[in-house]
C-alpha cells in the first residue's frame, strides 16, 4: 500500500514538474522574452509601440490593412503606395522614424533602410537566418533554395546556376513565344469582334500568361500537369498567406482544422504530380534519351553532372528526387507570380504616361520592325530595361525581405539579441528620399538610363530581386520573359487605362484588388 501510495506521489509530481515548465516555456515565450528584448532596443535608441501580450502590433495592422483596402487612392504622379499597402509601417516609420521597430505577435521586428545595414544583413548569411529555413507553413508553400542555409544551401545554388544560364534561357524563347502568341491572338480577336477597339480587364490575361509560361518553360511537354499543378500551388498560397497573418504556434499546423487538412491534401498532390514527371524524366534519361530544353530539363542535367562529377556513393552528393520536387515548387510560384506583377503594373503605369509608351514603342519597333522579337534584340531594348526597373522600383514583387538572428550580431551601431527579426521593407527603401531624391515616388524611367549602378547611391538601394549571394536566381528569366511580353503587347496594340480603372495595390503581393480595365485598339 505503501509503495502504491509512493509511486503515485512520485508520478504526481512528474506531472506537476511538466505543468510547471510547460507554463514557465510559455510564460517566457509570451512575456519574459519580449519585454527583455523591448527594453534591449529601447536601450540602443531604437523606438516603438510597447509589447502587447501575444498580438503585438498585429490587431492593429489587420485593422488598418481592413480599412485601407475598403476605397481605392488616386492614380496621380506620385506612387507613394506605402500608407496603403503597408499602413502600420508607414505609420510606424512617420511617428519614431527609420530606426524602429514593430511587434508581429511576440517577436519585434526591427525595420532597416539604411543601404550599409541592408547590404550587411543580405550578405551575413550566418548572422541574419532566413525565416523560411525554420518556418514549416513557409516550407509547406516554397521550399527548395530559397528555404537553405549554409552548405546545402551552396550545394543547390551550384547545380541550379547553370539552369538559368543565358544559353539556357535562349532555347526557352520558343516557349515564351508560345503563350505570348496566344494571348496576343485572343486579344487581336477581342478587338475584332468589337470594332477598333475594346475594353478589357488585363490582369486574368498576364495570370494565365506567365502561368503557361512557367508551365512550358519547367515542364515542357507535360505542359497540362504543369497547369495542375499551378493551379494546387495557388490555392496552397491562399491558405498560407491567411495562416501566416496570426501569431504562429509552434506545432499549430498540426492541428485537425480544415485549413491545415486541405494544405496537407494539396501538398500530398502536388508532391505526387512532381513526382511523376520528375520519375518519367528519369527513366528518359537512363534510356539515352536527350534532355529537354526546359528548366526541369536543365536542371536534371547539372543535377547528374555533379553527381558524375562527385561520385554516386559520396554522401550529400546531388540532389534527392525531394529536392527536385522542391525546386520545381519555388519555379512555379516564383516564376510565375513575379513576372505576372511585373508585367501588371507595366501595364498600369505605360497606360498612364503615354510618352514613355511611345517611347517604347518606337525602340521596339527599331529593333524588330514586325519581326518576331529574338534575343539578342531583346537585350538591346534600352528604353523597356530602364521602364521595367523604374517598375520593379516602385511595384516590387517582393514588399519585405525578413531576416532572423539566432545569436547576438552587430548590425551597425545596433546589437542585435537572439530572436529579433529584421525587416527590409522595399517599398519603404525604394522611396527614401535620401536615396532617390526628392522625386523617389514619382515614375520616372530616365533615373536607370546609365544602368541600376548610377541611378542611385548604392546598388543595395535597390532590391526588387534581394541583394548579396542569395540574390534572386531566377531574375534574368523573369526580364526576358517581361521584355517579350510587352515587346510583343506594344509591336500589336496601342493601349490607355479604362476611366473604370481603380487605383488599388493590394496584398499578398502588390497587385491590383479591382483588376487593370484598359482600352485596347489595334495598331
Amino acid at each position: 500500500m505503501e509503495v502504491a501510495v509512493a509511486s503515485w506521489v512520485a508520478l504526481s509530481l512528474v506531472f506537476v514538474s511538466i505543468i510547471v515548465r510547460w507554463a514557465w516555456s510559455v510564460l517566457d515565450w509570451l512575456w519574459l522574452k519580449p519585454k527583455k528584448l523591448e527594453r534591449c532596443l529601447r536601450e540602443q535608441g531604437l523606438k516603438g509601440n510597447s509589447y502587447r501580450f501575444f498580438h503585438g502590433d498585429m490587431k492593429e495592422n489587420s485593422v488598418m490593412l481592413t480599412q485601407a483596402k475598403s476605397k481605392p487612392m488616386t492614380l496621380s504622379s506620385s506612387h507613394d503606395i506605402v500608407s496603403r499597402f503597408l499602413p502600420f509601417l508607414d505609420q510606424t516609420v512617420k511617428i519614431y522614424g527609420k530606426n524602429s521597430f514593430v511587434w508581429m505577435g511576440p517577436t519585434p521586428r526591427v525595420n532597416i533602410m539604411d543601404p550599409e545595414d541592408v547590404k550587411d544583413v543580405l550578405t551575413k548569411q550566418e548572422d541574419f537566418r532566413r525565416p523560411a529555413a525554420s518556418n514549416p507553413l513557409i516550407k509547406m508553400l516554397i521550399s527548395g533554395i530559397s528555404s537553405y542555409e549554409d552548405e546545402k544551401w551552396v550545394k543547390h545554388r551550384r547545380i541550379i546556376n547553370p539552369t538559368f544560364h543565358v544559353e539556357k534561357l535562349k532555347r526557352m524563347l520558343p516557349a515564351f513565344h508560345q503563350s505570348c502568341d496566344e494571348m496576343i491572338k485572343e486579344w487581336e480577336s477581342l478587338v475584332s469582334e468589337q470594332g477598333s477597339s475594346c475594353e478589357l480587364d488585363v490582369w486574368p490575361s498576364l495570370q494565365i500568361l506567365t502561368a503557361d509560361a512557367i508551365s512550358r518553360t519547367a515542364f515542357g511537354s507535360s505542359y497540362e500537369e504543369g497547369r495542375k499543378i499551378f493551379k494546387l500551388l495557388k490555392e496552397q498560397t491562399t491558405h498560407t498567406i491567411k495562416s501566416l497573418q496570426s501569431v504562429y504556434i509552434p506545432g499549430q499546423r498540426f492541428l485537425p482544422t480544415k485549413m491545415n487538412i486541405r494544405m496537407r491534401q494539396i501538398n500530398k498532390e502536388l508532391n505526387g504530380l512532381l513526382k511523376g514527371i520528375i520519375n518519367k524524366r528519369e527513366q528518359a534519361i537512363n534510356a539515352g534519351e536527350a534532355t529537354k530544353d526546359d528548366l526541369l530539363g536543365a536542371l536534371m542535367e547539372s543535377n547528374l553532372r555533379e553527381i558524375q562529377e562527385h561520385g554516386k556513393n559520396e554522401k550529400n552528393v546531388g540532389m534527392s528526387v525531394e529536392d527536385v520536387i522542391g525546386e520545381c515548387k519555388l519555379f512555379y510560384h516564383a516564376g510565375q507570380a513575379t513576372t505576372s506583377v511585373l508585367l501588371v503594373w507595366t501595364v498600369v503605369l505605360l497606360g498612364h504616361n503615354q510618352t514613355w509608351q511611345d517611347r517604347a514603342r518606337q525602340e521596339v519597333l527599331q529593333v524588330f520592325g514586325s519581326n518576331k522579337p529574338d534575343f539578342d534584340g531583346l537585350t538591346r531594348l534600352k528604353v523597356v530595361s530602364m521602364i521595367l526597373f523604374e517598375v520593379l522600383r516602385l511595384y516590387p514583387a517582393l514588399v519585405i525581405l525578413f531576416r532572423t538572428t539566432n545569436k547576438t550580431v552587430q548590425l551597425g551601431k545596433l546589437s542585435l539579441p537572439a530572436g529579433v527579426e529584421v525587416g527590409l521593407s522595399t517599398l519603404l527603401i525604394h522611396r527614401d528620399k535620401e536615396l532617390w531624391g526628392d522625386d523617389a515616388s514619382e515614375f520616372k524611367p530616365e533615373r536607370f538610363s546609365e544602368g541600376i549602378s548610377k541611378a542611385t547611391k548604392s546598388p543595395f538601394s535597390f532590391i526588387s530581386f534581394g541583394g548579396g549571394p542569395q540574390i534572386c536566381i531566377g531574375q534574368n528569366f523573369a526580364l526576358t520573359e517581361a521584355k517579350l511580353a510587352i515587346a510583343l503587347i506594344l509591336q500589336h496594340f496601342t493601349f490607355q487605362l479604362s476611366p473604370s480603372y481603380a487605383h488599388a495595390p493590394t496584398a499578398p503581393m502588390i497587385i491590383p484588388q479591382y483588376g487593370v480595365p484598359i482600352i485596347l485598339q489595334k495598331r
